[in-house]
């Protein structure tokens, strides 16, 4: 079944500040930015920048299991947020996504999927901008994407976590090799 974001997700713009953001030690208010999301499209929130912020309304608070997507750059793509950021709140141009139905699709399934090549092509297809791509909040809304069962979704994201740690492994043998064969190279070139 096809199904498009906006009928299994609420899409938020994040949070426009008017200046540059004010570092506190003793803020109470984390706020993830761009340079928080990783490389395994995971958020990582162990370096948050705290500020001081005296109303945060609900809604903007981020939770366990949301999706933060890249509405600017080369790299349009989600992160998820695996563990429980505490007050936070995202920061714009990152968008939001809040799962609403729960019982039709994983997070992490929908995380998966936006990396795929035909979300991909869908999103850089309706990016607006030239030298700055940028995809809105209305276009991530209207993305469509196929939606199995819950079960058949946790085997796709089970089968894609193995082959990024399988791939992951191939490249640090790779680095290994690389340099085991250099002090080789170097002993023979010694003439050892």
């Amino acid at each position: 079944m096809n199904v498009t974001i906006k009928k299994i997700a609420k899409v938020q713009m994040g949070y426009s500040f008017r200046s540059r953001l004010e570092v506190s030690k003793r803020g109470e208010v984390a706020v993830i930015q761009m340079k928080d999301l990783r490389d395994d499209n995971t958020v990582g929130c162990d370096g948050l920048t705290m500020i001081d912020m005296e109303r945060v309304k609900e809604h903007h608070l981020v939770r366990k299991g949301e999706l933060l997507f890249r509405s600017r750059g080369l790299v349009s793509n989600s992160a998820i947020v695996l563990e429980d950021p505490g007050r936070a709140i995202v920061a714009a141009p990152l968008l939001r996504i809040r799962i609403t139905k729960s019982d039709r699709i994983l997070p992490e399934y929908l995380n998966w999927y936006l990396s795929q090549r035909e979300a991909q092509m869908f999103l850089t297809s309706r990016a607006i901008g030239s030298a700055q791509k940028m995809i809105s909040k209305e276009v991530l809304e209207e993305l469509e994407l196929f939606l199995p069962s819950l079960e058949k979704q946790k085997k796709i994201v089970e089968l894609a976590s193995l082959s990024a740690r399988e791939q992951a492994l191939l490249v640090g043998l790779a680095e290994k090799r690389k340099l085991y064969i250099s002090k080789i190279l170097l002993r023979f070139a010694n003439g050892e």
